[in-house]
């Protein structure tokens, strides 16, 4: 399984890109606003180091306006995949922009329908956000899997691209369910590495290492 980060913060992409467990990266709006730069700069330095994959999420609302910024956002840098909204309008879009070679991935996906109609306009990703049916008492996970295999009884090329996860167990039932990419937020990418155990089996090593004779 892929991994992707969910940020606009270069200096966090930066960090994880450099351990060489990073895939990719998704954005949003709300991601973007906080680090209080222009959109295109953030995408720009991110592609300029490397990332295959960034998510690029246009902010118009008609078929139309998303077509456009669609166009101009994957004219910016050719690992920039265009995210389109799960809307009437966004499926029309999609099937416009995909029709064009253009890498969509449509975004805020909530029900197994939904991505099955992603993925008949051309969709590269499609993101079911999880963490937000958690939120309302429904399992996320249950979602991701009806997905996979949906997606799999029909040889569907668009991958499942698990969003809005929350926590270390959210990507490991995503992996275990065979998607094909999870997007976190940094602290949970970090969490993924960490274990008391290793911890503590590292202090030991090193306390016994003091113990060996030197020279």
């Amino acid at each position: 399984m892929q991994l992707f980060l969910d940020t606009a913060s270069v200096t966090e992409i930066r960090t994880m890109w450099e351990t060489g467990i990073l895939d990719g990266v998704t954005t949003n709006p709300t991601l973007v606003a906080k680090e209080g730069r222009t959109f295109e700069s953030v995408l720009r330095d991110v592609c300029a180091l490397g990332v295959p994959s960034v998510s690029a999420e246009v902010v118009a609302v008609d078929v139309d306006g998303m077509v456009r910024e669609g166009r101009h956002l994957r004219g910016l840098h050719p690992s920039i995949y265009v995210k389109i909204p799960m809307t009437p309008a966004g499926l029309r879009a999609t099937r416009l922009l995909s029709g064009e070679g253009t890498r969509v991935n449509m975004t805020l996906v909530f029900s197994a329908n939904q991505a099955l109609l992603a993925a008949k306009v051309g969709a590269t990703y499609v993101s079911p956000f999880i963490g937000r049916l958690d939120d309302q008492g429904q399992d996320g996970i249950e979602l991701v899997r009806d997905i996979v295999t949906i997606y799999r009884n029909y040889h569907v090329p668009t991958k499942v691209l698990v969003a809005s996860v929350r926590h270390p167990i959210h990507v490991l039932e995503a992996a275990k369910i065979g998607a094909d990419i999870a997007t976190m937020p940094f602290a949970v990418m970090e969490k993924l590495a960490q274990h008391p155990l290793t911890d503590l089996g590292l202090a030991r090593f090193l306390k016994d290492w003091e113990k060996v004779p030197k020279g």
